[in-house]
C-alpha cells in the first residue's frame, strides 16, 4: 500500500483500489467507488448475457454503459447510477421486456433494492 492504495483479496484475486492524484492518490486502479458501480453494470451483463444463452440468442454487442452522480449532500454516497445496456441487433423485440426484467434483477441490483444489514468492527 502507498499513498491512498489499498490491495485486497477476493478469491485468491488480488486487486487494488487507489484514488485519483486530486484526492491524494497516484491513478493506480479504480477507486472503491468505481469499483461499486462496475459492479452493478457487470452484474447487469452476466445476468442479460445468462438470459440470451439460455434462450438460444447471440451475446454479439451485448455491453453496458454504466454513469453515476455523487450526492452533493451528507453523508457521501452515490445519489444515481445510469445504466444502459446495449441488445445483439438480432435480439427479437418480443425477447426486450423479459431481457430487462433479468437484467434488473441481478444480484448487486437486488442487494441496492434491499440493502444488506452492514457491521464495521475494529480488530
Amino acid at each position: 500500500m502507498t499513498g491512498e492504495s489499498y490491495e485486497f483479496a477476493v478469491r485468491g484475486h488480488r486487486m487494488l483500489v487507489d484514488q485519483p492524484p486530486e484526492a491524494g492518490g497516484e491513478d493506480e486502479a479504480p477507486t472503491p467507488t468505481e469499483l461499486f458501480v462496475a459492479s452493478l453494470a457487470t452484474c447487469v451483463a452476466f445476468y442479460a448475457g445468462r438470459y440470451l444463452t439460455r434462450h438460444g440468442l447471440s451475446r454479439d454487442g451485448l455491453g453496458v454503459a454504466v454513469s453515476y452522480r455523487m450526492a452533493a449532500d451528507r453523508p457521501a454516497r452515490v445519489a444515481e447510477v445510469r445504466l444502459s445496456l446495449r441488445v445483439p441487433e438480432d435480439l427479437p423485440e418480443a425477447r426486450r421486456p423479459a431481457l430487462l426484467a433479468v437484467a434488473s434483477h441481478c444480484t448487486v441490483h437486488n442487494t441496492l433494492t434491499s440493502p444488506p444489514t452492514v457491521t464495521i468492527d475494529l480488530l
